[in-house]
């Protein structure tokens, strides 16, 4: 890989658990190189500009757990910038048409967005835009692409990781055995607000498991809405998301006594989200590759991306004593 030497470690996908790494290892002193093949950093905790202004398309929040104060000192440090907001604690619930408000934990939302979050992390990382094709191990160590390195981290989804994967490293895509389900998440706007809530879990339903105020998380009040599919809805409308969009919007105005909205657009999520559990909070190979993300850790949300990535970060920094 250009510009990549045997002394850096290459983190592969800046998303939060892979920005999140590459921090680690860079406080400690180990040289990091970040890749990603996206145009903008920031993985599922994704954005698009509807109407000149970010919506959240990927993760609709995230919350603080009680045992994690690694975690909530990063989320100060977001807010104190004035990038994370303090969002609700009650949801709705749907069931059978009825709408039931819910107490919960905090849910944060972010200005401007949620990937302005890891952009705030990446900042003083070296971050390029690259797509690796190729995992491999030989006698010199790790290979990425050809090219040898100190150690490789690949901060994605299981399935993602497993293709990167050389045959030197079958028994590590051995361990990468965790599924991952689709979602398809619907971007609505109307004129005007004639709604009053901040989130709804749909349960129940074929096409909707839930929905997001988009103008509340943010903070500026924009009559837009964030509707995500079911697993189920989404697999058979992943070949043509767009055929999608009517059935969506139609479930999403009768849960809400909604009008026609203004504009929609989708976005697909061929792997949203994992499947099952798993107690890891990372892997890490002897042979230095790493793997690490949202599927390491007891749930799948943001704070685990984040604790996986940190802690797989400390551990091979400990490794290679920097």
């Amino acid at each position: 890989m250009a510009g990549v030497t045997e002394r850096d470690v290459v983190v592969v996908g800046a998303g939060i658990a892979g920005v999140a790494c590459a921090r680690a290892l860079t406080e400690a002193g180990v040289p990091v190189v970040v890749v990603d093949r996206g145009m903008r950093i920031g993985g599922r905790m994704a954005s698009r500009r509807v109407d000149d202004r970010p919506v959240d398309l990927g993760a609709s929040y995230f919350t603080v757990p009680d045992d994690d104060p690694a975690f909530a000192a990063v989320v100060e440090e977001w807010r104190a910038a004035g990038l994370a907001r303090e969002w609700t604690s009650r949801f709705h619930a749907l069931d059978d048409g009825r709408l039931e408000a819910k107490d919960g934990p905090v849910r944060w939302g972010a200005a401007g967005a949620l990937r302005s979050l890891v952009e705030h992390l990446a900042g003083p990382l070296d971050v390029r835009r690259a797509a690796v094709s190729s995992v491999a191990v030989g006698d010199a160590g790790v290979v990425v692409d050809g090219e040898p390195a100190r150690a490789v981290v690949l901060a994605m989804p299981d399935p993602q990781a497993r293709r990167l994967l050389d045959p030197s490293l079958d028994d590590v895509a051995a361990r990468l055995d965790r599924e991952w389900e689709p979602v398809l998440a619907l971007v609505a706007t109307w004129p005007e607000r004639t709604w009053d809530v901040d989130g709804v879990f749909v349960n129940g339903d074929p096409v909707l498991s839930f929905v997001a105020d988009d103008g509340q998380r943010r903070g500026d009040g924009a009559p837009v809405l964030v509707a995500h599919s079911t697993p189920e809805f989404a697999s058979r409308h992943l070949e043509d998301p767009d055929a999608a969009v009517p059935e969506m919007v139609a479930t999403l105005r009768a849960a809400l006594s909604l009008g026609e909205p203004a504009s929609v657009q989708v976005k697909r999520w061929g792997l949203a989200r994992p499947t099952g559990e798993r107690d890891e909070p990372f892997l890490l190979d002897p042979r230095g590759v790493g793997v690490c993300g949202d599927g390491w850790g007891p749930k799948p949300r943001v704070a685990t991306a984040w604790r996986s990535g940190h802690e797989l970060g400390r551990a091979l920094a400990e490794r290679l004593g920097g």
